[in-house]
């Protein structure tokens, strides 16, 4: 279903428990219990959510709530700074989140109608979801590109064949491959470095520098449309996620860089405290100085 729709708030509502069932009047009751394993965090849900779909009818999340844990949105810490993890989204991330359910393991959603959900439905339905929570139209699309190519990269959970399974895998990281490597290659040519390997782009000619900015962007947009095609009937997820990523492609790269860093400076700031201590002192130092010469002239 990817027709516009208009979002119904009353669609989701209190799923009720094990000994309670769901009650249409009331509102969902989003409770959760931390449940802390080091750096991660795992989240249990005290009461189910209710959702009523266009297509399947009731579903209720999680099956279990004694063992059902959700991270809330699953979103690389990258990309928080685009989508967090909570927000108006979260009602719809939670359900997601039991629809979706590894290979082997029992479902942990309830279809009280007996609907089968496969993981691209799934995808469909939380797309729908976060439409019915007020989520803006971008943060949705994008949201729904983003678990689209993640099923189409593993494939499980869905209905299709061998040969349909590698057909969309080929097609998502070909495409991410192709972008970031003329990503790559166009940002050396705007800076006229040309390392033997890598190619020079033919729309990056040698002109000024608004210039080929335009011409990058009009090919960030172009490209990823284009292989979006080989994406069949996830051709919108395809030509949505490739221009994101061709536009976002440096800030991506510069907020990896920095948490990389970040990493690298927690961990000594933590095993080798007093080692941390004197390279800040040196930095200081050296900054300074730094300063001091360049007021000087």
């Amino acid at each position: 279903m990817d027709t516009p729709i208009d979002g119904q708030a009353r669609r989701f509502y209190d799923g009720g428990t094990a000994s309670e069932p769901p009650a249409l009047y009331l509102p969902p009751a989003i409770v959760l219990r931390r449940e802390s394993r080091g750096d991660v965090d795992e989240f249990r849900m005290t009461r189910r959510i209710a959702y009523r779909d266009r297509v399947f009818g009731e579903l209720l999340v999680p099956d279990d709530l004694d063992t059902f844990e959700t991270d809330l949105a699953s979103v690389p810490a990258v990309f928080a700074w685009l989508v967090p993890k909570t927000g108006a989204h979260l009602p719809a991330a939670l359900l997601h989140d039991g629809l979706v359910y590894s290979p082997g393991e029992p479902p942990s959603y309830i279809s009280t109608e007996g609907h089968d959900v496969d993981r691209a439905e799934a995808n469909r339905v939380f797309r729908d979801a976060m439409a019915d929570t007020g989520t803006g139209i971008v943060r949705r699309w994008l949201m729904w590109s983003a678990v689209t190519t993640a099923t189409m990269i593993q494939g499980r959970g869905t209905h299709w064949g061998r040969w349909q399974r590698w057909r969309y895998r080929v097609a998502a990281l070909v495409t991410i491959l192709v972008i970031a490597l003329l990503g790559i290659a166009a940002t050396a040519d705007l800076f006229d470095v040309y390392p033997a390997w890598v190619p020079r782009i033919p729309w990056m000619k040698e002109q000024g520098l608004l210039a080929e900015l335009v011409a990058g962007g009009a090919a960030a947009v172009t490209l990823p449309f284009l292989l979006a095609l080989t994406w069949g009937r996830f051709w919108k997820a395809g030509a949505i996620l490739g221009i994101t990523l061709a536009l976002l492609l440096h800030v991506t790269a510069a907020i990896l860089g920095l948490t990389l860093l970040y990493q690298v400076v927690e961990r000594i700031a933590t095993r080798w405290p007093r080692l941390a201590v004197g390279l800040a002192a040196a930095l200081v130092v050296v900054s300074a100085a730094t300063f001091v010469s360049i007021l000087g002239g």
